[in-house]
């Protein structure tokens, strides 16, 4: 992003001591993205593609622990500035299962409709073409990006933030989903 390259110039210029934390797809309760996006489009959701491609996420509350260590550790280290770590649950688990358990915890059923991702990125595609046509505002329901997102596997590794930071998530991805579950059922999202 233009943000983090600025913060790495910065960086490399000795004008900040800053690291990057690339956290990958953060959820939990409070998610204004991912948790909301499922829940309110859950009875229009198909599967992209098969039930394995992994995706590894990260729960909030880990994202959040990442940047306060990140930061101690900056400044017990100065030496790591200007680097870049990738933060995750560090557990990849079926992109299916993730859309599923965020699903079993605003307790609504699981998506078992599927579609191959050729099918789906043609759909993004025509849905694309026919916005930017019709000068239609927001964003399709469906892009070619969205069905390579959901249908093709993406996980980093973490080994230089376990490393350097010392970075652990603490909170697994089950649990995350039991604390969702928990906060869903005081802040109910409404399904579309």
């Amino acid at each position: 992003t233009i943000a983090e390259k600025a913060v790495r110039q910065a960086a490399a210029n000795k004008e900040i001591n800053a690291v990057i934390l690339r956290p990958h797809l953060i959820w939990g309760p409070g998610d204004p993205h991912i948790v909301p996006r499922v829940i309110q489009r859950s009875k229009k959701l198909v599967r992209v593609g098969n039930r394995n491609n992994l995706v590894d996420t990260i729960y909030i509350d880990n994202a959040a622990d990442a940047h306060i260590l990140a930061a101690k550790k900056l400044e017990e280290n100065p030496s790591l500035s200007g680097k870049v770590y990738f933060i995750s649950q560090d557990d990849p688990i079926p992109m299916w299962d993730m859309i599923n358990g965020i699903l079993h915890a605003a307790d609504l059923p699981p998506i078992t409709r599927s579609l191959p991702v050729r099918a789906v990125w043609t759909i993004g595609a025509i849905l694309e073409f026919v916005y930017t046509v019709f000068r239609i505002s927001g964003e399709p329901r469906m892009t070619r990006f969205v069905a390579n997102e959901l249908g093709t596997a993406h996980w980093f590794d973490i080994s230089a933030a376990k490393k350097d930071l010392g970075y652990r998530p603490n909170v697994s991805t089950k649990e995350g989903f039991r604390r969702l579950k928990e906060w869903l059922t005081k802040h109910p999202i409404t399904v579309e």
